[in-house]
């Protein structure tokens, strides 16, 4: 297959793009500068100059793909705080892959999160299942200002003959390099002197590596079916206690618990997550493409030195 991947360079894409290689893909890839043009090149991928904002180019390339792995996202944006805007942004490119492909069974794959899943209660194990029956109930899909509106539109366009799939990515997208929520945790532990979590620490975050999660977008472009929805879980629920305490070990600080109100005080913008109890499920995307998860766990992985090097 030809495959054009967006966010090629970034946290999953830079372990796809070779797992897509190693499988006889042909593979085009979106490049926003020429250091990460550069670095593709070097992985045997035809780059595509451009950025999110240049939709002729994206169009263009989705059109003369077999399928489009969508990972692109305005990060730096929604860091900022506009967190909005970049959400709309990336509505707007799903709709140039969906005008594109439309009436040609080809397939999209885009990536989702799995915390806070619509219509899920807090501590429910959600299942790929969840969020289904309040999309289909949630009325008329607008501009997008929102990544789970987004995603409820991607599974629409299974009705305009695209072979559309979400996976659903967990917080704890973990390995060696890691910037998101766990380096975030680690950072938050080193500057407060203290290893927190909220309460007892029982609540619950799923977890998965991301050369695991990287398999499963390769899978869902190989084979998954129109509408899919995917769960990137290897972990249904890590208590964060477990995990405030394998952090605090690796920094050489204490954990300790704190009230939930006052979280925040020491994790930052991560404390309104860090309470969170969101355990999920993926017994369908194995029952669908075989995909299991099989490399390090959370806390092998903050048990080895990577997230405490610099």
């Amino acid at each position: 297959m030809h495959i054009f991947v967006t966010g090629a360079s970034g946290w999953i894409g830079s372990r796809l793009v070779p797992d897509l290689v190693a499988h006889d893909h042909t593979v085009s890839a979106l490049a926003r500068s020429d250091r990460s043009a550069t670095a593709l090149r070097s992985t045997g991928v035809d780059v595509v100059p451009g950025t999110l904002d240049d939709h002729d180019v994206l169009g263009a390339a989705a059109a003369s793909a077999d399928a489009v792995v969508h990972l692109g996202f305005k990060h730096d944006l929604a860091f900022a705080g506009n967190y909005a805007q970049a959400a709309q942004d990336d509505r707007a490119v799903v709709d140039v892959f969906a005008e594109r492909l439309s009436g040609t069974g080809k397939a999209l794959v885009v990536a989702s999160g799995i915390l806070g899943v619509v219509g899920v209660a807090p501590g429910v194990v959600a299942t790929e299942n969840d969020g289904r029956i309040a999309h289909a109930a949630a009325g008329p899909i607008s501009g997008g200002g929102d990544r789970s509106e987004t995603a409820r539109h991607v599974l629409s366009l299974a009705d305009r003959d695209i072979r559309s799939s979400i996976v659903r990515l967990p917080p704890a997208t973990h390995g060696a390099g890691d910037n998101g929520f766990t380096a975030a945790a680690v950072a938050a532990a080193r500057a407060a002197g203290a290893s927190a979590y909220a309460g007892d620490g029982a609540n619950r975050w799923p977890a998965v590596h991301r050369d695991d999660a990287a398999t499963l977008f390769r899978l869902a472009a190989e084979s998954a079916p129109a509408g899919s929805v995917l769960h990137a879980v290897g972990e249904e629920g890590v208590p964060i206690r477990e995990v405030a305490e394998a952090i605090a070990a690796g920094l050489g600080l204490p954990a300790i618990s704190v009230p939930e109100s006052q979280i925040g005080g020491y994790l930052g913008f991560l404390g309104g997550f860090w309470s969170t109890d969101g355990p999920a499920s993926a017994h369908r995307t194995h029952e669908l493409l075989g995909w299991k998860a099989t490399r390090a766990t959370w806390l092998d992985d903050l048990r080895g030195d990577a997230y405490y090097r610099n």
